[in-house]
């Protein structure tokens, strides 16, 4: 298994000193003043109000923002009953970004001046992620391996809301049998598998991670389905479609133009390509730091003005659909997967990845539900494309 705590400090290292007591209160007194406005209290009677355990959390908030916030979490020097809730009203009164800004600084600096997508980079996310144990997304998942948002339109439990989605990137896409279709970071397999059994395709799935395509290639057995491990940039042969779903947020928008190129030169003239992305209207280019350090490293949510800038000199854009708030209970889903699975899951990932799995939750059902992130499904096709496309919801 993939050690997921390998880059955060030793226990004595992040302990840090006790502080006199009249320091603890001044500390506490700036976290106040923070908070203030955000209808979250600390030692508060609401469910989503800041429990405090260990004073130290004050110093290391202030000094780190989200970061030290998320580990004194993760460390339980503070709690909460309701995470999301509390997660939710902070982002709403911008109390994430008003804290740790040196550390944000130097994070946007590195994003700005280097590719942090390119060459080994880009393969980060499949090794600390997405390697990490299929057992784990296996349960939390749940009856298919598919890690992305699910569509609950007329569906009742997410399992029925995830075949929703893969059958909608299909109707979207028009597929028809004997199509070659290319699905850019497959994952396990699941999209490509439902679009070959369903609509008699055949295709290619390409994928960063060393688990998910030895998962990908044995879910998909005997169906005209190949695996790649391997770059999405390495692309270059002709597909009537393509598909990418929930990859974009690892491309960065140093490469938005480069991804773009590659759908393109890989696209029939009268092909169409579905992008599901999670994305952002006026965020900041950069990822939050506590998920780029233990989630998703050198990852970042797009923001629409970026991502259109790329796509609309080489494609046309026929449709764009946002059901962000579907992520909403696809994540609360997942965590309810997660809790029933942990005493299985416990003595292979131990107790702080516990806590650890539940921040990532739970700060990303709050930044849906607080608007600061979407959900969109682009179609996009070929200038000069002949066919007229209808939108399907």
């Amino acid at each position: 298994m993939q050690e997921v705590d390998a880059t955060r400090p030793g226990l004595d290292e992040r302990r840090g000193p006790r502080l006199l007591p009249a320091a603890t209160r001044a500390l506490r007194a700036r976290i106040e003043r923070l908070l203030a406005g955000s209808g979250v209290a600390l030692d508060g009677t609401a469910p989503w109000d800041i429990r405090v355990v260990d004073s130290r959390m004050f110093a290391r908030t202030l000094a780190q923002g989200s970061l030290g916030f998320g580990d004194a979490y993760v460390d339980g020097w503070w709690d909460t009953d309701d995470l999301p809730g509390c997660l939710e009203r902070l982002i709403l009164h911008g109390a994430d970004r008003r804290s740790g800004r040196k550390l944000r600084r130097v994070l946007a600096a590195r994003h700005r001046l280097w590719n942090v997508q390119n060459g080994a980079g880009g393969w980060a996310v499949g090794r600390r992620h997405y390697d990490l144990g299929d057992d784990l997304f296996s349960a939390m998942l749940g009856a298919r391996l598919v890690y992305s948002c699910a569509y609950w339109a007329e569906a009742r439990d997410l399992d029925a809301a995830q075949l929703a989605k893969l059958d909608l990137v299909c109707r979207k896409l028009q597929l028809a049998p004997g199509m070659r279709v290319l699905d850019i970071g497959c994952g396990w397999g699941e999209a490509l598998k439902f679009a070959a059994e369903r609509y008699g395709v055949r295709g290619v799935g390409v994928t960063v991670s060393t688990e998910q395509a030895e998962t990908a290639r044995r879910l998909c057995g005997d169906l005209p389905i190949e695996i790649r491990l391997a770059d999405y940039r390495s692309l270059d042969e002709p597909f009537d479609r393509i598909f990418s779903i929930g990859m974009f947020e690892h491309v960065g928008f140093r490469n938005h133009a480069t991804y773009f190129d590659v759908a393109r030169r890989c696209l029939d003239s009268e092909g169409l390509f579905l992008l599901h992305t999670i994305g952002t209207q006026t965020g900041l280019r950069t990822p939050d730091p506590w998920m780029e350090r233990y989630i998703f490293p050198n990852s970042a949510i797009p923001r629409l003005d970026d991502l259109v800038a790329a796509a609309a000199p080489r494609f046309v854009i026929a449709d764009l659909h946002n059901f962000g708030l579907d992520y909403v209970r696809t994540l609360e889903a997942w965590r309810e997967n997660f809790d029933a699975a942990w005493p299985r899951l416990e003595p292979r990932y131990g107790a702080e990845f516990h806590r650890l799995w539940h921040y990532y939750l739970g700060a990303s059902i709050a930044s849906f539900r607080a608007g600061r992130n979407h959900l969109w499904q682009f179609v996009l096709a070929p200038p000069g494309r002949r066919a007229i496309y209808r939108s399907v919801r």
